[in-house]
């Protein structure tokens, strides 16, 4: 008996010892990652919070980042997750080259806080990686091929029409509006009419919509937890208010999913040939796909790949589109160009045709600047997967990155005078680094969608400047915040003119 309880305590010992020196090992890694001279540090490191209290609200992070590169020219960033782990970001071409070019993935433990959404958008092209995510990568191709796309522009015509019917309602009494809420309402209308052919007065119904509410729930409690170390394990979460509230509100959202793609496989089972009598939609790629064994997509990834298309089409394609149209009242010399630009495409129609967006030349340099003035999507986030050398800094595997696209966007060396809204550096520049320019992001793991987020912007930029003139609100200025995506804390306000 004492034999057996040595020898077990001997195991014990040796198990916690392992343990113990794997513990120290991991953590020497880190701190001479955040002590190296390559490394922009984030003022005074707290022992429990680490530099979480610096970074609230999320878009001190970018401002950090971008006032340190311009004190030391450096190129990555550090900061502290609580005590638990350092966080690198990069934001030079260099470095965000050699990132966004491996196929790293973002993993679904830690990777840019791309945890926090699995159980709402499920293993989707956003947060699967591996053998998965290049196999459902190919299936999901061919939904973005510009036969798909084409037949999407008059259903882009009709929602922009309803939205610039209830601005010129809005903003009859001459006062200034918010147009933040209302693009997002047009844009997820604008998905659900294209990807799902799912129609339910959206813009009509406003935030009383259940699914427009759950998402943007959804999305605040994702943001959130991912400061919260204390509620980064699922136990945790699941037990508190806001993983209950967060659980309830993504069971509506899978749910609402749930029965489109059932009645939408129903009618094809009961009809074959519908599919070919109709305009082809996602749902109707994703039902259909099948790889080179004959296999097709469960009903669990095409969930998860509507969850992702849904939420990444909408949200980001609202920020940008708000953010232009901000761009628009803030630069009215600007915003003639565009304006005679779109007059002599469109003449006295009011609807644009498919031929007609590439017509669209300066148009395209000012939603180029737009977002680069206004980056939708701040920063996505990487996780290593083997040894990476970024600027003489050896990142060994599994150290979380983040390329910090808004960051990148702002460095003097690239464009000169970053806070100058200039949409004419974007003509033809064979000098510039092409990943000195991610708003995307870039290299395998770039936005699937990229097209149809951009041809859906034209067109509603277009019909917006061909029947309004765009106005700044004196006495408001927004408040930029960085949420999933790049928001206003106040909401955006403009007013309109009718031409």
């Amino acid at each position: 008996m004492e034999l057996s309880l040595m020898v077990f305590c001997t195991l014990l010992f040796g198990i916690l010892s392992w343990k113990m020196n794997s513990l120290v090992q991991k953590y020497k890694t880190y701190i001479a990652l955040y002590t190296s001279d390559k490394v922009i540090r984030f003022g005074k490191f707290h022992p429990l919070w680490g530099h979480i209290h610096l970074l609230v609200p999320l878009i001190k992070f970018q401002e950090l980042a971008v006032k340190g590169m311009r004190e030391t020219g450096k190129k990555i960033t550090c900061y502290w997750l609580a005590f638990l782990y350092p966080i690198l970001g990069v934001c030079h071409p260099d470095t965000v080259k050699i990132v966004l070019k491996s196929s790293e993935p973002k993993n679904k433990q830690k990777g840019g806080g791309y945890f926090t959404l699995l159980p709402w958008l499920g293993d989707g092209l956003l947060i699967s990686d591996g053998k998965k995510w290049e196999r459902n990568r190919r299936l999901l191709t061919p939904a973005f091929h510009f036969d798909v796309l084409k037949p999407y522009v008059p259903i882009y015509n009709k929602v922009f029409d309803i939205f610039l019917d209830k601005l010129d309602e809005a903003s009859n009494s001459g006062q200034s509006i918010e147009i933040y809420h209302r693009v997002g309402l047009a844009t997820l209308d604008t998905l659900l009419r294209c990807a799902l052919s799912y129609e339910d007065n959206v813009q009509e119904q406003g935030s009383k919509n259940p699914y427009v509410n759950a998402v943007r729930i959804l999305t605040n409690i994702s943001l959130k937890r991912i400061m919260e170390p204390w509620l980064h394990p699922d136990i945790l979460f699941k037990m508190s208010p806001s993983g209950r509230k967060y659980f309830k509100h993504a069971k509506y959202v899978h749910d609402f999913d749930e029965r489109i793609i059932q009645e939408r496989k129903q009618a094809l089972a009961a009809d074959p040939s519908l599919i070919t009598r109709r305009r082809r939609d996602f749902l109707d790629i994703l039902l259909t796909a099948r790889d080179e064994n004959g296999t097709g997509l469960t009903d669990r990834e095409i969930r998860d790949e509507v969850d992702t298309f849904l939420f990444e089409g909408h949200d980001t394609t609202a920020s940008s589109l708000s953010w232009a149209i901000y761009s628009l009242s803030k630069n009215p010399e600007e915003q003639q160009k565009v304006y005679e630009e779109v007059t002599k495409v469109l003449g006295n129609r009011t609807q644009v045709e498919w031929s007609e967006i590439k017509e669209f030349t300066r148009l395209t340099l000012f939603l180029k600047e737009s977002m680069r003035m206004f980056s939708p999507v701040p920063s996505v986030g990487r996780i290593t997967t083997k040894e990476l050398d970024l600027d003489g800094l050896k990142v060994p595997a599994n150290i979380e990155i983040y390329v910090l696209i808004h960051a990148l966007n702002k460095r003097e060396d690239i464009w000169g005078d970053p806070e100058t809204f200039r949409p004419d550096r974007f003509v033809n520049d064979p000098e510039k680094d092409p990943y000195s320019y991610v708003p995307f992001s870039a290299g395998p793991r770039n936005c699937i969608g990229q097209n149809f987020a951009l041809n859906e912007q034209k067109v509603a930029l277009a019909k917006l400047v061909h029947r309004f003139k765009v106005l700044p609100d004196t006495d408001h200025e927004p408040e930029v915040d960085v949420d999933l995506v790049l928001r206003s804390v106040n909401g955006i306000r403009i007013k309109l003119e009718r031409r």
